[in-house]
């Protein structure tokens, strides 16, 4: 089998910056596995690689779609697996490198897309859920056990998008999920990058303060007026200072609303990695350039084999 190089890891870690020097060691190009890069015009909440760095190296799945449209895992599987097949076929190693789990799961083990969105359908189920909580979950179980006994219960999205799929292709999410499910075929080389939480934490509160001088205010503003699709102004950074300029709350508890989540969510990210199988882990704590962090990555690399 082919190889694709992916460098995971919770946000802020530093993936970003040595991915770019391992690309330009290997000479090939970069996918990012970001759910949010890939909208045009979220570039300064989202850590975009710079012009600068992707005009050194090429980078493929940012901005894809604008902040208008509706964007999936499963289109995100569809768009990477022929860029995958044009870089082997150069006979180069992709360096898939983000950290949204969900799409690095969707390329290593597959994913069933299933049925599109129905925003009407999904307005029903929330009101059915408002006007009894519980409802929704005790509906899946009803009509998919096993699928309701992989979802806990507060996990309303989850919940919904079952639902969506057994009422829109009448059959049980389960059943199509276990049956329908291919991964790409290739043999994906999974690099994880994690350092001490706490140091994590004050580069994150560093990130932010960074990325707020850089302009997000101003960017989230943008995107609200472009009347955007409702998963982009979900990202952290973008909801929070959506409802500051809507007068919910000051800019200060903005700020710290933004610091406090992207933590949470890092650690999330953390959770969801160590779940995945065959992962080699590389601990950068006390490493702050992005070459320490390469040559970090270069060690694991040539242990597998990998020429660099």
């Amino acid at each position: 089998m082919k190889r694709v190089i992916i460098i995971l890891g919770p946000t802020g870690v530093g993936k970003t910056g040595a991915s770019i020097l391992l690309a330009k060691k290997l000479d090939t190009e970069i996918i990012s596995a970001d759910s949010m890069q890939i909208y045009r015009g979220m570039d300064i909440g989202t850590a975009k690689p710079s012009e600068e760095e992707r005009s050194a190296v090429r980078h493929h799945m940012i901005d894809i779609v604008d902040p208008t449209e509706s964007f999936s895992a499963g289109r995100y599987v569809e768009m990477v697996a022929p860029v995958i097949k044009e870089i082997t076929g150069k006979g180069k190693i992709p360096i898939i490198t983000g950290g949204t789990g969900l799409y690095i799961k969707a390329l290593t083990r597959g994913i069933f897309s299933g049925p599109s969105a129905d925003i009407s359908l999904r307005d029903s189920l929330l009101e059915m859920e408002n006007e009894e909580e519980g409802s929704l979950y005790a509906y899946l179980a009803a009509i998919d056990p096993e699928a309701s006994g992989k979802i806990g219960r507060n996990d309303k999205r989850r919940i919904i998008r079952a639902i969506e799929v057994c009422l829109k292709s009448r059959g049980k999410i389960s059943f199509l999920q276990e049956n329908l499910t291919k991964p790409l075929p290739y043999e994906f080389i999974k690099i994880g990058i994690t350092r001490d939480r706490r140091e994590l934490y004050g580069i994150i509160e560093k990130r932010v303060d960074s990325m707020i001088r850089a302009g997000l205010i101003k960017e989230v503003k943008t995107i609200i007026g472009m009347n955007p699709d409702r998963t982009p102004l979900q990202a952290i950074g973008y909801k929070e200072f959506s409802a500051y300029l809507n007068g919910d709350f000051s800019e200060e508890e903005a700020v710290r609303l933004v610091k406090r989540n992207t933590k949470r969510y890092a650690k999330r990210q953390l959770t969801w990695f160590r779940k995945e199988d065959a992962v080699s882990w590389i601990d950068v704590t006390g490493i702050y350039d992005s070459e320490g962090i390469f040559n970090s990555i270069k060690e694991v690399l040539v242990k597998l084999n990998i020429p660099i």
